[in-house]
C-alpha cells in the first residue's frame, strides 16, 4: 500500500527499510508544477530500474500540484510515495531539506518537477556507481528541448577531468541528472545543515563529494529531456546569449556571491573534507587580494579550472577585475 500522506506530515520514507542494496529514494522538489508534473511522473513510473520510492517535498504551491502527486501515488499502490511540506526557502533549501528527510537509503536521486526522464536513467546511473567503494556522485549530459519536449540539442559535453578544483568555480552536471551513493550521503546528509545560503544544491554536492575525496562520474550521454521555458532558462548555458547573460552576471559580482556563499558552507564542513580540499580553500582566500599580482599568482596555486575555453578566459577575467 501506498505511504502517500493524506496531508502534509513528516518524511515516511524512512519507516520501512529500503527494498534492496540498490534501492534509490528519488528527491523531488515541486512548486506550482502542475502544467508538466504529471509527464515527468509518468518517466518515473516508467524507469526499467523499479526498485525506488518517492518523496515530494512542495513549496506551497497554489495549483494542482499536490492533487497530482496523490493521483499518482494511488496508481502505484505498491510504491512507497510521501508527500511533504517543504520549507518555504527557495529550491535549494527544498531539495537539501529532502536530502536529510531521505533517511539512511543506498541512493538518492535529485528530480525536477519540468524533465522527461529517459527510460535508463535510473539503471545507467546505479551500473555506473555500484562498482565504487567511495563516496561518488553520478551526472549526465542532457538533452535540451523546447517547452514542449522537441528535442533542439545535447547539453556541452565536458571532456575534462572532474575535480574538487574545477567544482569550486563551476558545475558540471545539472541536478536533475544526480544519483549520490550512500558513501557521499553519510556526510552531505548531516553537512547539508550548514549549507544555509548556497545557491544551488547539485553546485554544493559536487563540491561537497570531490572535496571529500569522492568522485563525480560524469555521463556524456543524455539521460533525460531538459526543457526550456520561461522560469528555468538560467539553466541553459551552452548558447552566445546565455555565456553573454552569465558574463554579464560574473562583472556585476552575482557570481563572486555565489561563490562566496559556497565556499562559507564548505568551510563550515571542512571536517568531512580532505586536507589537500581544505588546503585549496584556503589558497583560494587569497583570490579577492587588492594586488592584482597577488590574485593571479593564487589563482595559478590553487589550480582552479574550468571545463570550456570560455569558461576558463571567464575565470581569468574574474579573477583580474576581483569578481571572482
Amino acid at each position: 500500500m501506498s505511504s502517500l500522506t493524506a496531508a502534509f506530515s513528516p518524511p515516511t520514507l524512512t519507516s520501512r527499510p529500503a527494498a534492496g542494496a540498490h534501492h534509490i529514494a528519488i528527491l523531488l522538489a515541486t512548486y506550482n508544477g502542475a502544467e508538466m508534473l504529471p509527464a515527468q511522473l509518468d518517466s518515473i513510473a516508467r524507469q526499467t530500474h523499479q526498485d525506488w520510492s518517492l518523496l515530494v517535498s512542495d513549496d506551497g504551491s497554489h495549483d494542482d500540484t499536490r492533487k497530482i502527486v496523490r493521483a499518482f501515488a494511488a496508481q502505484l499502490p505498491d510504491k512507497r510515495i510521501a508527500l511533504i511540506r517543504g520549507p518555504r526557502q527557495g529550491s535549494a533549501q527544498n531539495f537539501l531539506s529532502l536530502l536529510r528527510a531521505a533517511g539512511r537509503v543506498p541512493y538518492v536521486a535529485f528530480a525536477d518537477q519540468d524533465d522527461v526522464w529517459f527510460d535508463d536513467k535510473l539503471a545507467r546511473a546505479i551500473s555506473q556507481l555500484s562498482p565504487s567503494a567511495h563516496p561518488a556522485i553520478y551526472g549526465s549530459a542532457t538533452m535540451i528541448t523546447d517547452q514542449d519536449l522537441h528535442p533542439l540539442r545535447p547539453s556541452i559535453a565536458f571532456k575534462r577531468p572532474t575535480s574538487f578544483q574545477n567544482a569550486l568555480v563551476q558545475n558540471v552536471a545539472g541536478g536533475n541528472t544526480m544519483v549520490v551513493n550512500r558513501m557521499a550521503l553519510d556526510a552531505l546528509q548531516p553537512a547539508s545543515q550548514l549549507a544555509k545560503r548556497i545557491v544551488a544544491h547539485d553546485w554544493w554536492c559536487y563540491q561537497m563529494v570531490t572535496g571529500m575525496g569522492g568522485m563525480m562520474i560524469y555521463d556524456p550521454v543524455p539521460s533525460l529531456l531538459y526543457r526550456q521555458h520561461q522560469e528555468n532558462q538560467i539553466g541553459a548555458n551552452d548558447t552566445l546569449k546565455a555565456r553573454l547573460s552569465r558574463l554579464k552576471r560574473l562583472v556585476r559580482g552575482e557570481f563572486s556571491q555565489w561563490r562566496e556563499a559556497h565556499f562559507e558552507a564548505l568551510i563550515a564542513a571542512e571536517k568531512w573534507l580532505s586536507n589537500d580540499a581544505n588546503l585549496t580553500l584556503s589558497c583560494c582566500a587569497q583570490l579577492k587580494s587588492n594586488r592584482i599580482g597577488k590574485r593571479i599568482s593564487s589563482l595559478q596555486e590553487s589550480g582552479l579550472y574550468r571545463q570550456t575555453v570560455f569558461g576558463s578566459a571567464a575565470l581569468r577575467l574574474a579573477t583580474l577585475i576581483g569578481r571572482v
